[in-house]
């Protein structure tokens, strides 16, 4: 079975862990922009990014066997400045139309401030202009409450839910987040989301459909082998392997055929060891 990693930083990992990622089965990643470890101080600084994971990274990944798209997005993060938010969004057009970008995210909450708001409520109206997938981040404090903002502005504005990936969920937001048609985002993750077995639960009592595994790897203590060391755990927790494949290729791929720049190759072949030698 391959494996679609559907929301990975590998702007933050190394190449020993593509290589790592092949070898267990991962073809395709998606990386949403997110926060670099300190707050950005230019609308320059933002699309430098997008450019540097919508271009090299791609060929980073290919180079590895492994096909590389993105979301981009003023990340919740870094969205108090709202002059600054403003000044990313009027220039975030040329990098939504890239060839690799396949969606608006990571947008969402943070600390649940009006500023947040704003721009998670700009970025979802700006996903259902362009008819785009959206990766929304539910906050790692106060889950619950910021989930049901989310879930609320999504529902008042009126936008395609089928088109938008809520994630980072735990057993506090599921009957929130279930409450709509988004799909729900699972993200294994060291101490602060998931584990395994807190996966398996969750699908146990809410059902495969309409649900995303990640991992979610990035400058924290994290794994970018999250996925296929959480199959074997399900693998011998009694899932079958039709539910297996659905939840860890199936449903991230339904999601991201939304976008018609989606299209994955699976028979990338890595470059030889002998080319970093010449």
């Amino acid at each position: 079975m391959y494996i679609i990693e559907p929301h990975i930083h590998m702007y933050s990992r190394i190449t020993d862990d593509y290589q790592a990622m092949y070898k267990a089965g991962i073809r395709v990643v998606v990386e949403p922009s997110f926060w670099l470890g300190s707050h950005r101080r230019y609308a320059g600084s933002f699309f430098d990014y997008f450019h540097l994971i919508l271009e090299f990274e791609t060929v980073r990944a290919s180079r590895f066997g492994i096909d590389h798209y993105c979301c981009i997005s003023c990340n919740p993060k870094e969205a108090e400045n709202k002059t600054l938010t403003d000044e990313v969004l009027s220039g975030i057009n040329e990098y939504l139309d890239h060839p690799r970008c396949i969606g608006i995210g990571e947008t969402g909450l943070n600390t649940i401030t009006e500023n947040e708001i704003y721009a998670f409520r700009r970025q979802l109206l700006i996903a259902e202009e362009r008819t785009m997938p959206v990766i929304v981040h539910l906050p790692h404090l106060r889950k619950a409450e910021g989930a049901k903002i989310i879930v609320d502005i999504i529902k008042a504005e009126g936008v395609n839910q089928r088109r938008i990936e809520i994630d980072h969920n735990t057993e506090e937001t599921m009957s929130i987040t279930r409450n709509t048609e988004c799909f729900t985002g699972l993200t294994v993750y060291p101490y602060s989301k998931l584990n395994p077995r807190r996966v398996s639960h969750i699908v146990k009592e809410y059902g495969a459909g309409r649900m995303i595994i990640n991992g979610s790897a990035d400058w924290g203590i994290s794994d970018p082998l999250s996925l296929p060391k959480t199959i074997e755990f399900l693998r011998n927790d009694g899932y079958r392997e039709e539910t297996l494949k659905r939840l860890f290729h199936d449903n991230a791929h339904e999601f991201y055929s939304q976008s018609p720049k989606w299209k994955p190759n699976y028979h990338i072949e890595p470059v030889p060891v002998s080319y970093y030698q010449r």
